[in-house]
């Protein structure tokens, strides 16, 4: 009976717009001094995950604890003032909203590294660097990849796949590898501005309901020129030698290819559901998750009858499942084992930032900011600065803070706010996860420096997208 109360209750809540967190039925805690501890915990918090690469502790850890210790903060501040019900529905809405995003995201790096295991991406590699390109054009041919792949893969797995075939090219010439890096990186980012599956932004804002599915592609053009113009700067850098020639060859397992469909398939069940039946993309995602093990399920049936006698996978589920088995056989495909591979770090930086700024906002900070931005300096120039914050900042944090204050905008504001957040973070190196991943990637060799030094252009390729976006998109701010 409490569980089933329980989840009326969430379910209401999620009805009631982002804004009655940030404002309206929250009490002002901003000059209190659990506010004032909060947002230094904050900034402390998010200061290691700046730091991330030197200290080399990892991001979700500070921001996990941060959440933890914001949200019994917020508990106090109401419980003193004799509120013992707004805190806790607070997290509740903050939580159903990182659920929905967490089971989308987890369906998606599940598809992503299943296709990677079956050599899907590892037949694209060696295709490019067998090719005997010219250095100038692997540059281009990469770039073009990166923008068309990154709305269905999202930038961060096109980052980090474009970026080894950078590496695999350019081999000792640094020089080569960091412009390479870049350009990945600034396409990546680029790509993912226009479409809902494409970045973390894009997707919160698609799942919000704030803007249709089809109205992302609006931002098509904008998003071609922010990645041209810094691409067409930096390929005059290079030259049109050819790299050593390769004799890379890679397998693609039985089965890659109707996983592929089924990715679609899958892409097109979250996009129908959301549009035509007005439920969560989430269950569309999670439907083709099953279709997937199903498919996983017939491929084991095709092959060798699984060892059940195998160490425990790693999951460390039961083994008596011969499908639930660690499969380091030959040909033999385990999607917990590609599930278990998913990006769990940064599943869990999500959970910290969503409560963290879940909680700063029923604290009153997130009105106080909106007013500030959205009131006083206005919603265009508010938007613009967006893509700066998401260079110093992150984008995630930026949107969902947003997205949280929900400022009455017209859909050419929103979709505005929408590019800069998504593009803005190209600026800086640590302003996107597509390129804090390549820093990893390429370490030593595309750094925070190599990436400054080319920051102006990428500057030149923003505002020029803002531009084109006024332009072309003009009936939609009215």
């Amino acid at each position: 009976m409490n569980k089933s109360l329980g989840l009326v209750v969430m379910a209401v809540l999620a009805t009631l717009p982002a804004s009655v967190w940030a404002s309206g039925a929250t009490q002002d805690f901003t000059g209190h001094w659990i506010g004032l501890v909060c947002i230094a915990l904050f900034v402390f918090a998010y200061a290691l995950v700046i730091g991330e690469e030197a200290i080399h502790l990892r991001k979700s850890k500070p921001m996990m604890v941060a959440a933890g210790i914001i949200w019994v903060l917020v508990a106090i501040a109401y419980g003193t003032h004799g509120d013992k019900t707004t805190a806790g529905a607070a997290i509740s809405h903050n939580l159903l909203e990182f659920g929905e995003l967490f089971l989308f995201l987890l369906a998606a790096m599940t598809y992503i590294n299943t296709m990677d295991e079956r050599g899907v991406f590892a037949a694209l590699r060696a295709w490019l660097v067998s090719r005997n390109f010219s250095l100038r054009t692997i540059f281009w041919i990469t770039g073009v990849i990166a923008f068309v792949l990154s709305p269905v893969a999202d930038n961060l797995t096109t980052a980090l796949l474009m970026s080894t075939v950078i590496m695999a090219v350019g081999g000792d010439n640094h020089k080569y590898v960091a412009v390479g890096c870049i350009n990945i990186v600034v396409a990546a980012n680029a790509g993912g501005a226009f479409s809902p599956f494409g970045d973390i932004t894009t997707l919160m804002v698609w799942q919000k309901g704030i803007l249709p599915f089809q109205a992302f592609f609006q931002l098509f053009a904008p998003s071609l020129v922010n990645w041209l113009i810094p691409a067409a700067i930096l390929s005059f850098t290079l030259s049109k030698e050819q790299p050593p020639a390769s004799t890379e060859i890679a397998v693609v397992k039985d089965g890659a290819w109707v996983i592929v469909g089924l990715f679609i398939l899958t892409i097109i069940m979250a996009v129908s559901s959301h549009q035509f039946l007005h439920l969560p993309p989430v269950m569309g995602m999670m439907t083709g998750l099953g279709f997937l093990k199903f498919y996983a399920y017939y491929l084991q049936q095709k092959g060798e009858t699984l060892d059940t006698d195998l160490a425990e996978d790693a999951l460390g589920l039961n083994n008596d499942d011969p499908e639930l088995a660690a499969t380091d056989q030959p040909g033999q495909i385990d999607i917990f084992h590609s599930l278990a591979r998913a990006e769990w770090d940064t599943l869990m930086f999500f959970y910290g930032i969503i409560l963290c700024v879940g909680g700063l906002g029923t604290l009153g900070y997130l009105g106080l900011l909106s007013e500030f931005m959205y009131g006083d300096l206005g919603a265009t120039t508010a938007n613009i600065a967006v893509g700066f914050l998401s260079a110093l900042i992150d984008n995630i944090p930026v949107m969902f803070a947003v997205l949280s204050m929900m400022p009455d905008m017209n859909e050419g504001q929103w979709l505005l706010v929408t590019l800069t957040a998504g593009v803005g973070g190209s600026m800086l190196s640590i302003g996107s996860a597509a390129g804090v991943a390549v820093m990893g990637q390429a370490r030593g060799i595309y750094t925070f420096f190599a990436h400054l030094k080319w920051s102006w252009a990428i500057f030149l390729g923003y505002a020029a997208s803002i531009w084109v976006h006024f332009l072309v998109n003009a009936g939609r701010f009215s």
